[in-house]
């Protein structure tokens, strides 16, 4: 691949995808089959992306944006190894909001930009000094926990959706599932995209789409942007969100790796600082803070498509697009039930993929220790648990994830201390000898 990662091989005969077979990141299809696969991914980001801004009172054509010039430049730092969309990510409303409230938009901007910071830091410790540390902070069981919950998380959201327009949202979800196995090739692929285009049909033809704000809108204008402003007391709420963002990220490098079946443990520190970077850009133009996109993942499993070229289509559409506002209102007259339909696809596959990886690395649920760790974070992000702190309100995702990771490391500690645990943390023969070589060793000795 070029320094860029731009340089793709074409995928058999660049028509259709064999089965069994994935297209890798440094592949692609022909260019019309790639730039439709691209317009999907940029379908599936668009109705998260925006929200984002809409809860926060930021532009959205601006969070648009600089959402696709993060893309580009992701792809660019991690020189095309690693799929993804950076769209707006919901750990920072709370922080937006709350620091809104006391230094206004130029002072939540600040924070952004300070996580942003914070992030591209870690990424680059984990780039010198390798991803060893992080794999043994996150391991199989924690990392698939963490995966599964993002998704699962998410369900309330696509049920809410779906409860808005049940007619439709069934009509885009029956789409979707029907497509996928009826038609061959790519046809077949695009089932997500199918799904939504024949549901928006439905929901103009029953009278859900509301067009007045389109008809206003210019066709052709600039994105909002907007300078920050630093200050002290929003520090304290946007250090944690960059937590969230690196399990947010490794979690979406550990997915990439278990459906492409590549190792990508090398370019995780570069993950880390490509998001850290666009959140910076963001930050300083406007823009909310941006993760790698759990709604992308889910077009990737149903696609089987892992290029990086229909990446870069999707971060130039989005550029394009943010200097429509008319195009960014049609966008917006998406209706919930569509949405509600294609996320209950797209969040599902998410929380499946969380699934995958604890099968592929043969976590052994018979470990209390994992099956603890699965048990409490699922319930803990699946339920949407909250604590609030002040102004802060960590939710599901955050917590769930914290929970993983303490309740991991503190009964392996527990257990090394106590010798208590001989259950292997992982199946089959070599994980079996060991854990009986481990139990020899701390059993107690007889005297002679």
């Amino acid at each position: 691949m070029s320094m860029l990662g731009t340089k793709w091989k074409l995928h058999g005969n660049g028509k259709s995808i064999r089965p069994g077979e994935v297209v890798k990141p440094d592949e692609r299809l022909a260019w019309p089959l790639t730039i439709g696969v691209g317009m999907q991914h940029v379908v599936a980001m668009f109705g998260a992306t925006f929200l984002v801004p809409i809860i926060t009172g930021m532009p959205p054509a601006t969070t648009l944006f600089f959402s696709g010039i993060g893309t580009l430049l992701f792809l660019v730092i991690t020189k095309g190894q690693v799929p993804s969309y950076l769209g707006s990510s919901f750990a920072f409303i709370a922080p937006i909001m709350a620091s809104q409230q006391q230094y206004g938009v130029p002072g939540a901007l600040g924070g952004v930009v300070l996580a942003g910071v914070g992030l591209a830091i870690i990424g680059a410790v984990v780039q010198k000094f390798g991803a060893g540390w992080i794999n043994r902070l996150m391991p199989p069981i924690v990392t698939g926990a963490i995966v599964g919950l993002i998704g699962l998380n998410l369900a309330p959201a696509a049920k809410n959706n779906f409860d808005a327009a049940p007619v439709t949202a069934l009509i885009t979800l029956a789409t979707i599932i029907v497509t996928s196995v009826f038609f061959r090739g790519i046809l077949g692929r695009l089932s997500i995209l199918a799904g939504v285009v024949l549901g928006y049909a439905v929901a103009m033809i029953r009278g859900e789409v509301d067009f007045t704000k389109v008809d206003s809108a210019a066709w052709v204008g600039l994105p909002f942007f907007q300078t920050p402003e630093f200050h002290l007391g929003v520090v304290g709420l946007f250090v944690p969100v960059v937590l969230v963002l690196v399990a947010e990220n490794i979690g979406h490098v550990k997915s990439v790796s278990a459906m492409t079946g590549q190792n990508l443990d090398g370019v995780s520190g570069r993950a880390l600082m490509a998001d850290g970077a666009a959140t910076v850009l963001a930050g300083m133009g406007g823009g909310s803070g941006t993760t790698t996109y759990a709604e992308n993942i889910g077009v990737m499993a149903a696609t089987k498509v892992y290029s990086t070229a229909a990446y870069w289509v999707a971060g130039i559409f989005a550029v394009v697009l943010s200097f429509s506002p008319k195009f960014g209102e049609l966008i917006a007259t998406v209706p919930a039930g569509v949405l509600g339909g294609a996320a209950t696809m797209l969040y599902g596959m998410i929380g499946v993929l969380g699934v995958k990886i604890w099968v592929q690395n043969k976590v052994n649920f018979a470990n209390p220790i994992n099956l603890t760790t699965a048990a409490v974070a699922l319930i803990v992000g699946i339920a949407d648990y909250t604590w609030t702190i002040g102004d802060l309100k960590f939710t599901g995702i955050a917590l769930g994830s914290a929970a993983a990771l303490v309740i991991y490391h503190g009964m392996k500690a527990i257990a090394k201390a106590r010798g208590t645990v001989a259950e292997p943390e992982t199946e089959g023969p070599l994980a079996a000898a060991a854990a009986a070589a481990t139990a020899v060793r701390r059993a107690p000795k007889k005297r002679r």
